[in-house]
């Protein structure tokens, strides 16, 4: 019978400091008795890896390597699927001074027409020569190759028969890089984040010291994808640097069935687990039921949320429901990142659970201040809108929040979120064009986020290319997005709210909504509802595209592409199923009026 990696090691001390690099990390988690394990779309154990045999088997891969005459330095695009074999082969390239480059998996990209341009952009920005995919996907990633300038592709299996004999070890050192993280691309071209030994380590240890107080005996369960930050930093090499056994489910499996992710937890004893805002409300939507009567969810002491929007109402209605089997509200930690960032740039305090902020909304967007919005005698906030705060910086790391100068600005004023410290990037891969937008020349970084500090904390109020400027004020396209999924019949990755320039210079709002209803008279309902729900949220007007089913186009790692969205909207891509329904405008044709609300 199979059994999982034990949670303590027996003989190895507790570590998370003094590590330079990723193989110095990997070498003294091999040591101990920990590791990694896989399961099923039913949370059965299918293989369970200690770090050792990930070690030794890297190693030998990597002398296989370099007998093969694989030049040190070339980039080596691996498609992460969540196996034991991406892991083997990442760490492989760490030992022969080559670089990995995690491709995605179509997941969230829909056709295969689409996913095989997205492997090619990827592979032909990293300007990578090896190309690697397990046998389910290797066609896709040989047609996805094909006229470019490659070394070899092939199979993880076909590499494995390579003959190792004789093969020379050329581990990558403190001062190098370490490996090409792709950005999500949710407001932009996804770009080759280049992460340096220094920064993962660097990332690694706050992560563990700062962000989740890592004691011998954690044990991580995750379900995030190896080819994002969270999934590939924060479930996958941290761990690896604390000596933190780590459970892992692939992220199709969690999306069919997402409550196998709290059977991991509660089967295994996993006390840290991070997710985005989308999974806690898929768990919401499938759960309780008979079987998770049964679960025991009390040692969970760390549910991270990042990725996105944090939404406090999405927790609430989580801690609620699953608070019978042992879930604890304390054990909500907001984070906020990005892969710019290697992963991790602040963490809320541990134990406290969600602190909300709810913010006067107009003066907010007019005078740019957080103005705290008192309850009235029921207890609800007016006028407010509620944020989420995702505590201070990591170790030696810094955090400002500036003006459109490049002035530093005081707490409580809304600005640009700029932040300097040893994890942030070298840059964009081969993009310098790219990359000084970003860092400057003193060392800070521009995150692309809107936000403002409070005691201590960082607050995100969302991505600067994304806000909605309508007749002088700042709308967050966010709100909007999730009010109208508040409708009867709209799912959580059912709607895409962004704006575009009209000829006169103004901007109109545009929401796309996946619409299933096949009738008439359905269809004029929801077109009623979700432009309701939109004067509420910014009392305006906007133009409502019903869409079919998967029409919506999302990142690799799960997040809404407003970008894509966009592009293709202009470029009339996305079939609106009935005419379009927004206030009548002279410079439109084909409009039905807007429908007044009953008072």
């Amino acid at each position: 019978m199979k059994r999982p990696t034990v949670s303590t090691n027996s003989n190895l001390p507790f570590r998370t400091a003094g590590f330079g690099t990723l193989l110095e990390g990997l070498d003294y988690a091999a040591k101990g008795e920990t590791g990694y394990n896989f399961f099923s779309s039913r949370g059965e154990l299918e293989e369970a890896l200690t770090y050792r045999e990930i070690r030794d088997r890297a190693v030998a891969l990597a002398q296989a390597f370099e007998k093969a005459g694989f030049a040190r330095g070339t980039r080596v695009a691996i498609i992460a699927k969540t196996s034991p074999n991406f892991l083997i082969f990442f760490f492989a390239c760490q030992y022969a001074g080559m670089l990995p480059v995690p491709l995605p998996l179509d997941i969230y990209l829909g056709a295969r027409a689409e996913y095989i341009s997205c492997l090619r952009n990827l592979i032909t920005k990293a300007k990578a020569t090896i190309a690697i995919a397990g046998a389910d996907l290797i066609e896709f990633l040989r047609e996805a190759a094909d006229g470019l300038a490659f070394e070899t592709i092939g199979t993880f299996d076909e590499f494995l028969a390579l003959p190792s004999t004789g093969g020379q070890l050329r581990p990558l050192q403190p001062e190098e890089s370490s490996y090409i993280q792709f950005s999500s691309g949710s407001t932009m071209a996804p770009r080759g984040v280049l992460i340096s030994q220094r920064a993962i380590a660097s990332n690694a240890y706050g992560i563990a010291t700062h962000g989740l107080n890592l004691q011998p005996g954690d044990r991580g369960t995750s379900w995030l994808p190896l080819y994002h930050d969270m999934g590939l930093v924060g479930f996958c090499l941290a761990p690896l640097m604390s000596q933190i056994s780590v459970d892992a489910l692939a992220p199709q499996s969690f999306a069919r069935r997402p409550l196998v992710w709290l059977k991991m937890i509660s089967e295994h004893g996993g006390t840290i687990s991070f997710s985005p805002n989308f999974g806690y409300e898929l768990c919401v939507r499938r759960g309780p039921n008979s079987t998770t009567q049964n679960y025991d969810l009390s040692h969970w002491r760390v549910a991270g949320i990042g990725g996105e929007m944090i939404y406090a109402a999405t927790l609430n209605k989580f801690a609620e429901t699953f608070a019978d089997i042992g879930f604890s509200a304390n054990a909500f930690l907001p984070s906020y990142g990005q892969s710019e960032s290697t992963a991790a740039i602040t963490f809320a305090p541990l134990n406290q659970g969600v602190k909300v902020e709810h913010i006067d909304q107009d003066r907010l967007a007019g005078e740019r201040k957080a103005i705290r919005v008192h309850a009235n005698g029921n207890g609800a906030p007016v006028n407010a809108r509620p944020f989420v705060a995702c505590g201070g910086p990591l170790p030696d790391h810094q955090i400002e929040i500036r003006d459109e100068t490049g002035a530093s600005l005081p707490d409580d004023h809304l600005g640009q979120i700029f932040v300097k410290g040893p994890s942030l990037m070298d840059g964009y891969f081969m993009d310098p064009a790219a990359t000084s937008l970003v860092l400057k020349d003193d060392g800070w970084m521009d995150t692309g986020d809107l936000g403002y500090r409070t005691d201590g904390q960082l607050v995100i109020t969302g991505r600067q290319k994304d806000l909605i400027i309508l007749n002088g004020r700042n709308i967050w396209p966010q709100d909007i997005e999730e009010a109208v999924k508040g409708i009867d019949k709209i799912g959580t990755n059912d709607v895409a709210c962004f704006s575009v320039t009209q000829p006169d210079g103004g901007e109109r709002i545009i929401v796309v909504a996946h619409c299933r209803a096949t009738e008439d008279e359905a269809r004029t309902e929801l077109r009623r509802a979700i432009a309701s729900t939109v004067r509420k949220i910014c009392g305006s007007d906007c133009e409502i595209v019903l869409a079919p089913p998967r029409s919506l186009r999302f990142t690799s790692s799960g997040k809404l592409s407003r970008a894509l969205v966009k592009e293709e909207y202009c470029a009339g891509q996305i079939p609106d199923l009935t005419p379009i329904f927004m206030a009548p405008s002279p410079t439109e044709a084909q409009i039905v009026p807007a429908v007044e609300e009953t008072p």
